[in-house]
């Protein structure tokens, strides 16, 4: 008898959006360790490849609420990748491991540049509240990041 295992489904959360700032503003919202406390969580971001970083989120259950990152990718002001890596096996929901990669791109555009962002990795079921708790804070996030960035 032969029998495969089935690979858990995982899906993505896109937020897309023209802001009206220049590629180098958003880039210092999205790398300056004190800018993105303030529009995400506190952190000890360092924009260097192959960095380890930390965001301190809202503990959870047997979650600490530490969400450890690495950047795999970053191309000043265009390209920005790092892996998201946090959650407890023992959580059923919110704070369930989650091991996914977030990427940032910013592309120049008439009137400001286009920002995407990318979070990928939602595993089904496992992750599901995860994908919608954070697929709502996402687009606020890049509001956020519109406001921040309008005082640079």
């Amino acid at each position: 008898m032969t029998t495969t295992a089935e690979k858990p489904r995982t899906r993505a959360i896109v937020v897309e959006d023209v802001l009206p700032h220049a590629p180098e503003t958003i880039w210092k919202a999205l790398t300056r360790a004190e800018l993105i406390a303030r529009w995400l969580m506190p952190n000890d971001f360092v924009p260097e490849p192959g960095k380890v970083f930390h965001f301190q989120a809202q503990p959870m259950g047997e979650w600490n609420g530490m969400v450890e990152c690495r950047i795999l990718e970053i191309d000043e002001p265009r390209r920005l990748v790092y892996s998201w890596k946090g959650g407890s096996a023992d959580n059923g929901a919110y704070g369930a491991v989650l091991d996914s990669v977030l990427s940032w791109e910013l592309t120049p555009v008439e009137g400001g540049t286009r920002v995407r962002m990318v979070h990928d990795g939602f595993a089904s079921p496992r992750n599901d509240f995860a994908f919608e708790a954070m697929g709502r804070g996402w687009g606020n996030v890049l509001r956020s990041i519109d406001r921040i960035a309008a005082t640079l």
